[in-house]
């Protein structure tokens, strides 16, 4: 656990003395053993926080995220949860005026995450290797910036198999039932 912590900060701290606006690329805090956001990487990144728009957190051990995360990184454009064991996000969720894509494939969600649906930027949701059988096709579809969502490998109702081949509003990768 200690060297999670130490790689966590060495990477965080490169990410300030940078000053880039990324945790992702080479400064991803991927594959750290984390089971939540570090409370001293708000501390740390308080300063540059504003200009942090795309923030890596996959292949960790996170069962939740704060809502203090969401609203620390408010201008976060990017947001990479893959390979954790999240079962649902924060409320706040939804204040994320900026957000173009969400990566939450491989989690735990047995339900879709509808707060996603009031983010009004939002054009990528991947959501792929889940536990989802139904999905708000239709909120979905008044979103007015979505442009691909992945739902393959969930256990997909056929009700929901069947509104997801009658709309078009935007690119659907999932899989049919033989």
């Amino acid at each position: 656990m200690a060297e999670a912590v130490v790689n966590v900060a060495r990477r965080v701290n490169a990410t300030v003395e940078e000053g880039r606006d990324h945790l992702g690329k080479h400064r991803d805090l991927s594959n750290c053993k984390l089971i939540s956001f570090p409370d001293g990487v708000f501390k740390v990144l308080s300063s540059v926080s504003e200009n942090i728009r795309v923030i890596t957190l996959a292949d960790n051990e996170m069962k939740a995220i704060s809502s203090k995360f969401f609203s620390t990184f408010t201008q976060l454009r990017e947001l990479d949860l893959h390979g954790n064991v999240l079962t649902k996000l924060p409320d706040c969720l939804e204040e994320m005026k900026h957000l173009t894509s969400i990566d939450l494939a491989n989690n735990n969600f047995s339900a879709f995450p509808e707060k996603l649906t009031q983010i009004a930027t939002l054009e990528r949701i991947n959501l792929e290797g889940n536990n989802i059988t139904e999905i708000p096709v239709d909120k979905l579809s008044a979103m007015p910036a979505l442009k691909w969502l992945n739902v393959m490998a969930n256990p997909l109702d056929a009700n929901t198999q069947s509104a997801l081949t009658s709309t078009r509003n935007f690119e659907i990768l999932s899989q049919r039932e033989s």
